[in-house]
């Protein structure tokens, strides 16, 4: 849809940016502080380059309990993430949490306002299959594990449209931080 590319555009307007992805990579990284954990749990998924993420997704993919399991380890250690980086940027008036999955994980709950981004589904497919590994089937399976586009939508507060030229997008963002701006000041 384009998330990491609007939260970029948010973080170069001054705005702090947690992105949750990233700090699973970190935690899953080389060193990373789950490795220990995960290697536990799944035995033979992380190595010296951190976890083997195919050999980690053929075990919890379609394995719901696994994948429950996986969520028990790596989601406290990112939500004690996002308190750290809360307190460390509390003098901020704006702070953009990137998350995926926010209303499927009833995150949408902790937070002022919620910006969905969103591209029409053939530039979304687009996108997602120039990935590297990415299939049309893991596509599909992707798809299923989230809620619908117009959903999310439909329960944002804002929604900003990226199937269009970077600069429109880019015009939606100065805009949209502009009046959550003015609300602040309200």
């Amino acid at each position: 849809m384009g998330k990491s590319t609007i939260a970029a555009m948010i973080r170069a307007q001054g705005v702090p940016v947690f992105d949750a992805d990233a700090t699973v990579r970190a935690l899953q990284g080389p060193g990373g502080a789950l490795l220990g954990a995960i290697e536990v749990r799944f035995p033979g998924t992380t190595g010296p380059g951190g976890v083997d993420r195919q050999a980690l997704g053929a075990r919890v993919f379609g394995h719901p309990d696994e994948l429950r399991a996986l969520e028990r380890i790596v989601h406290p250690a990112v939500a004690a993430a996002r308190r750290r980086f809360l307190a460390r940027h509390r003098a901020h008036r704006m702070i953009l949490l990137d998350i995926p999955l926010l209303f499927e994980t009833r995150g949408d709950r902790q937070v002022d306002r919620v910006i969905v981004v969103s591209a029409p589904a053939s530039v979304q497919r687009r996108r997602v299959l120039r990935r590297p590994g990415m299939t049309p089937v893991k596509f599909a399976r992707l798809l299923a594990s989230q809620m619908p586009d117009r959903e999310k939508r439909r329960r944002a507060d804002h929604v900003i449209e990226t199937g269009r030229a970077k600069w429109q997008t880019r015009m939606q963002v100065v805009r949209l931080l502009a009046c959550l701006r003015a609300s602040l000041v309200r």
